[in-house]
């Protein structure tokens, strides 16, 4: 795969305000033609532009070593590295940094893990053109972004109307436990998963015993069958 790249300036853009610099941003996702469509959005606007792409964690890495970037825009599912632990990463090495999630992925399954991970914000890809450029203008800002809906829910939470238990199953999951049941949907073998996160294949079956428990489930075949029907229920066979 072809190393990241600043993209150069598109003809016939907008024109910078005088004086006013337009904010940089790195967009992140493992399908070209996703990325094409969010830097042609975004490259028409005064204020932003796309300065380089990234198909995988590790490509926006050695794109962001060179500075010059003032936003990651990024997806959750690509090849390589857990979305969770590629947004981590960035906290740890760029923590000024802000972080946009882009995903395809409910955001009520998803978008506290990522705000808890340390992303800014989180928009389904679903929302369309404005309302992404509304949220990636916020998070520049300097503020925190989830729709409205999303907004209502962790208030609620706060105020302790709403515990995360009582959204879904999967609520109660711890996020490193959440990505072993995406990966165990995938197909993944016990050492595979090891091996993809970072862990031994004994912590992996412990993780395989707290889902089984937490998620109501007999035994191990009614695991890997749950979660395999849930990862095609989310369209996807990659991890998040």
């Amino acid at each position: 795969m072809k190393p990241s790249r600043p993209r150069p300036s598109a003809p016939g853009k907008p024109a910078p305000s005088a004086g006013l610099a337009r904010r940089r941003i790195l967009v992140v996702d493992d399908h070209p033609f996703m990325r094409a469509g969010l830097a042609q959005l975004i490259d028409r606007q005064p204020d932003v532009v796309v300065c380089g792409e990234a198909g995988n964690p590790a490509e926006s890495l050695q794109r962001l070593a060179q500075g010059g970037v003032d936003l990651v825009l990024t997806d959750l599912t690509m090849p390589g590295r857990s979305g969770l632990d590629f947004i981590r990463d960035l906290q740890a090495l760029h923590p000024a940094l802000p972080i946009l999630v882009v995903s395809m992925h409910d955001e009520l399954i998803y978008a506290e893990r990522a705000l808890r991970a340390g992303a800014r914000g989180y928009i389904m890809k679903e929302a369309g053109g404005e309302n992404l450029l509304t949220a990636i203008r916020q998070v520049l800002a300097g503020q925190v972004y989830v729709s409205p809906r999303m907004s209502a829910l962790l208030l609620d939470s706060l105020a302790g109307r709403r515990t995360r238990d009582s959204d879904s199953p999967f609520g109660r999951l711890t996020d490193r436990e959440f990505e072993v049941f995406q990966l165990i949907g995938q197909g993944r073998s016990t050492r595979e998963i090891a091996a993809q996160l970072g862990l031994s294949t004994k912590t992996v079956d412990v993780h395989r015993g707290n889902l089984k428990a937490k998620l109501g489930l007999g035994d191990m075949t009614a695991l890997v069958r749950h979660a395999v029907r849930w990862v095609e229920s989310q369209g996807s066979t990659s991890s998040a």
